[in-house]
């Protein structure tokens, strides 16, 4: 997801199917933007474009729309962006894509990570995107970022997501740990070094995080399953004995070949009430 290829000059295409080497279904976001063609955005929408973004807030409207795409396109090339992709899965009614963002900094490269689930029609059209990462790697601060959707008392998650979620609300420590295949690994929001593999590092992690008497409460408001990944849609409420203003994130839950998770990749902004990690 999300945009839809038709719309495209053919010289876009050529570049879209040079980099994934196969035809493209859907181009991604981020390629999305950096080619400059704004009408294939906008069309790329079943109505009045919707989307959520942690700096800009909600962009809504065609007018809207446009500015952000251009500002967004200006800087990217400013800023001499590069996008290495990590996972894409589509379903119906939405669909969610990973990748890590690299740009020029004042002291060099940085990597931030991205996730972004997007809301279609039968037709691909889109409907809404909601876009997530942390400012961390480029501010070295937290922005709280309010809920984009509401809990979901309905949504059921399934086999080892399930487990995860339970033993992360409980705090119990090895419950969690042991959700995750014996190479699996924990990506922190920040990306870059911040990633614990193995049980040794993951129980250290996780030990770090219920650090604070206890577990790490979700609101779940939406889902994206295709039986090998599930991309969560979530409010942060309360992390241990802290109750924390409602606070919206997605995580991606990677499935292993042994039935436990080969990855979790976290993407939100919350301050954690605990030590440094």
């Amino acid at each position: 997801m999300p945009w839809l290829p038709e719309l495209f000059s053919a010289t876009a295409l050529e570049q879209f199917e040079e980099k994934q080497q196969q035809e493209v279904v859907n181009v991604p976001y981020y390629d999305g933007l950096l080619t400059g063609e704004i009408d294939a955005l906008v069309r790329s929408f079943a109505g009045e474009p919707q989307l959520h973004h942690p700096v800009r807030g909600r962009v809504a409207g065609v007018a809207a729309f446009r500015r952000f795409a251009e500002e967004t396109n200006l800087w990217l090339t400013r800023h001499n962006a590069s996008v290495q992709d990590v996972e894409r899965v589509v379903t119906a009614p939405r669909g969610f894509e990973e990748v890590v963002l690299s740009l020029d900094g004042e002291s060099g490269r940085i990597a931030v990570p991205h996730a972004l689930v997007a809301d279609h029609d039968a037709t691909g059209h889109l409907q809404e995107l909601r876009l997530y990462f942390s400012g961390w790697p480029v501010t070295g601060r937290h922005a709280n970022r309010p809920p984009l959707l509401q809990r979901d008392a309905d949504l059921r998650l399934a086999d080892v997501v399930a487990e995860y979620q339970d033993a992360l609300g409980r705090g119990d420590l090895e419950a969690i740990t042991g959700t995750f295949e014996h190479d699996g690994y924990a990506r922190e929001p920040a990306g870059g070094e911040h990633v614990h593999r193995g049980r040794d590092g993951l129980r250290e992690f996780y030990g770090r995080l219920f650090s604070n008497g206890g577990g790490i409460a979700l609101e779940h408001c939406a889902a994206v399953d295709d039986g090998r990944c599930c991309a969560l849609e979530y409010n942060v409420v309360r992390w241990g004995r802290t109750e924390l203003a409602p606070q919206a994130g997605v995580a991606v839950y990677e499935r292993g070949t042994g039935g436990g998770l080969r990855a979790a990749r976290i993407y939100d902004d919350v301050d954690p009430p605990v030590g440094p990690l």
